[in-house]
């Protein structure tokens, strides 16, 4: 079934405004009256609508589904700013994998430099791409898109989360392979992490020394190394199989 993100509260009937939203359904989908869809409003819960007035734009709320598909803990994925379409891609599956946030920054081997009218442009390209993302993997939330002109600025905020790792190529390479599983095991549901990737090229030595200075643990993903767009995605799988899926088989 076809979901939608609404925004606002959850009151019925809902009046729906947003004319991407109302192209898909009316255009695209050609919903009539009496016609089904998921409506998934601020609060992240999931509703059983169906259309009162197609003219007016007007739903009834069913019911409420007990479906949360959000992952036990809030992964936030920064990487530093990658050369062309790469952030597309990386947002785009990240969503399906389910980050809480997806972020990028100016790293010292950032190829690309955005001023803030690109980047305003393209979080607004990003933010589509993750809604999209999330209304076809039926996600709960869309994951917020930040994107920052000062690395100051993004090493201000590692201070909000209970874990930061690093994912940094020099451990893959010395064979490193039990950290990534250990850190994430001892996290409890809930608990916020910060995720970071470098750029094409990698994170430079002086920021992983001030990754580390600010409580960051650098980790390594595997004994393959990684592109920039990958990296991320690795992760966020690796954090579903250990805090999603051997969890339910044990349970």
């Amino acid at each position: 079934m076809q979901q939608y993100f609404i925004k606002g509260p959850a009151q019925s009937p809902v009046t729906v405004e947003d004319k991407d939203t109302l192209k898909h359904m009316f255009s695209v989908l050609r919903l009539l009256e009496g016609d089904q869809v998921l409506l998934v409003f601020d609060d992240g819960i999931k509703r059983l609508a169906r259309v009162l007035d197609r003219e007016a734009h007007q739903f009834e709320l069913l019911e409420e589904l007990d479906d949360w598909l959000e992952l036990p803990l809030q992964v936030t994925i920064a990487s530093g700013f990658p050369k062309g379409d790469k952030l597309e891609f990386i947002s785009q599956k990240a969503t399906e994998l389910g980050a809480h946030k997806i972020w990028a920054f100016p790293a010292d081997w950032s190829v690309v430099k955005w001023d803030r009218k690109k980047l305003l442009k393209k979080a607004d390209k990003l933010s589509k791409i993750a809604l999209g993302a999330a209304e076809q993997s039926k996600r709960n939330l869309i994951p917020e898109i930040e994107l920052f002109e000062q690395k100051t600025d993004f090493l201000s905020r590692l201070g909000d989360f209970d874990c930061v790792l690093v994912a940094y190529e020099e451990s893959a390479k010395a064979g490193e392979t039990k950290s990534l599983v250990q850190r994430v095991q001892q996290l409890e549901a809930g608990q916020k992490v910060l995720f970071i990737f470098g750029p094409e090229g990698g994170l430079s030595p002086a920021e992983i020394e001030t990754f580390e200075n600010l409580g960051a643990q650098t980790v390594g993903l595997g004994p393959r190394i990684l592109r920039t767009e990958t990296a991320p995605l690795y992760a966020l799988s690796a954090i579903s199989v250990l805090k999603e899926l051997l969890v339910s088989d044990k349970a």
